[in-house]
């Protein structure tokens, strides 16, 4: 996890969703030790990638979700001073938008 010097302020745009973003965090951690205990057991692969699969899409939908509120929050504050920070932050959603991409 890198550290900007954008995450030091406690006023980004997923705060008011902070308790829903961890509960939802919360069940993907045991959806990852469920699938440790499944290999542990040599449960049939299948079954394993199947939760692999629920896991990278229960992820999927939380990092689109904090891209939507960068972009609500982070993006439209920053394009409303119309400098150099709107930019960087229009930088910053279209690299974020290019790693989900590839991912």
């Amino acid at each position: 996890m890198t550290n900007t010097p954008h995450s030091e302020s406690a006023d980004h745009g997923y705060i008011s969703d902070k308790d829903r973003y961890l509960a939802r965090l919360k069940r993907i951690e045991g959806q990852a030790r469920g699938i440790h205990r499944m290999i542990n057991e040599e449960t049939y692969c299948i079954d394993i990638l199947t939760q692999i699969s629920s896991i990278t899409s229960a992820l999927n939908n939380v990092a689109l979700s904090l891209l939507d509120d960068h972009v609500r929050h982070c993006v439209v504050r920053a394009a409303q001073t119309d400098g150099p920070a709107a930019e960087e932050k229009l930088t910053e959603a279209a690299d974020a938008i290019a790693r989900l991409v590839r991912s």
